[in-house]
């Protein structure tokens, strides 16, 4: 039996400190290349947040292709009996998005460290500047259209009541004062949390204890199936992960975001929020 197998999905610093050496742990930093080589949590394999992404406009949030992600998880001995813990330094971004990858590829065990590197360190908890040797062998990855929304898939489902898009943009992108695509403003009927006003600053960029009674309070609620965006997918790598903290049944990460649907000629947009 795993060492992490009676732990939720968000757990603590002090959980992993404890089983560091568990041989069944893929620990994974995605914090910035300098932050990593100043000090990461011992064990730590670096992964590049860029690598998550495809990189390339319309959408740069896009999958990258299969084989740059079979690299990837190849390098980080990736394996059927494998538990990811994954963490970053800004909250849970790029560690959502990787979490995401990770439902993608259909591998099921895996956590989130709670605050990431802010709460390890403002709990004294010791750093590693070492670098875990490089693995060898190849992987042959199979990817799962179910954790993904295209654009198609969102579209068609526009108006559904049991829809609910979560976009993870600051107000200013949502209600259209700030452009960052061809058309300003939001998917018609989503609803705006900025992704940092899920993280409690004052507990080491932890998730809010009080966040799912704040989306409920939004009507982002558990019997809906939530898209989630913004506008790269990688804010809403957060979001992702906080649904599916909350053991939300029907999530969805739309990773060509605003940057494929705010320039893309077909889409409906809104600059107002919607009606109660």
């Amino acid at each position: 039996m795993s060492a992490f197998s009676s732990l939720p999905l968000v757990i603590e610093p002090a959980d992993l400190a404890t089983r560091l050496e568990a041989p069944e742990l893929i620990l994974v930093d995605l914090s910035a290349a300098a932050r990593y080589a100043e000090g990461h949590i011992p064990g730590a394999r670096f992964v590049d947040f860029k690598r998550t992404q495809l990189g390339q406009p319309p959408a740069p949030g896009l999958l990258p292709a299969t084989a740059d992600l079979e690299t990837l998880f190849a390098e980080l001995g990736h394996r059927e009996d494998a538990v990811y813990v994954v963490y970053d330094d800004e909250g849970g971004g790029w560690a959502g998005r990787f979490i995401w990858l990770l439902d993608v590829i259909g591998h099921p065990d895996y956590h989130y460290l709670n605050g990431g590197l802010h709460a390890w360190m403002a709990e004294g908890r010791p750093l590693s500047q070492q670098a875990p040797p490089p693995t060898s062998g190849s992987v042959s990855l199979n990817l799962h259209d179910g954790p993904t929304a295209t654009r198609d898939y969102l579209q068609s489902r526009l108006g559904a009541a049991d829809l609910g898009v979560w976009d993870a943009r600051n107000p200013a992108e949502y209600d259209g004062r700030k452009v960052l695509a061809a058309k300003a403003g939001h998917v018609p009927g989503a609803i705006n949390f900025e992704w940092t006003a899920g993280m409690d600053p004052a507990n080491g960029l932890r998730i809010r204890t009080d966040i799912a009674e704040v989306l409920q309070g939004l009507g982002l609620t558990p019997d809906k199936e939530i898209i989630t965006h913004c506008q790269t997918h990688h804010r809403s790598g957060f979001t992702y992960l906080v649904a599916k903290a909350l053991g939300y049944p029907r999530v969805k990460g739309y990773a060509g975001s605003w940057s494929e649907w705010g320039n893309h000629p077909d889409t409906p947009v809104e600059t107002t929020p919607p009606s109660a």
